[in-house]
């Protein structure tokens, strides 16, 4: 179990040290307000559908 941890860890940091020099070019070319955009309307969109598939499931539980 503890393997498990310091592996995750490990993977966190690497992804974390290159994170910087990408997010400074995407934020100086201004992209980041579109990556943000997307990610917001991807999660709104799965929001709805799972409030939607819930919707349904409540009405055939009746």
């Amino acid at each position: 179990m503890t393997y498990i941890t310091i592996i995750l860890n490990y993977i966190a940091l690497l992804i974390i040290s290159e994170a910087p020099e990408m997010a400074l070019e995407l934020r100086s070319s201004g992209k980041i307000y579109v990556v943000v955009g997307v990610l917001v309307i991807i999660f709104i969109g799965i929001l709805t559908y799972l409030i939607h598939i819930d919707k349904k499931i409540s009405k055939l539980e009746k």
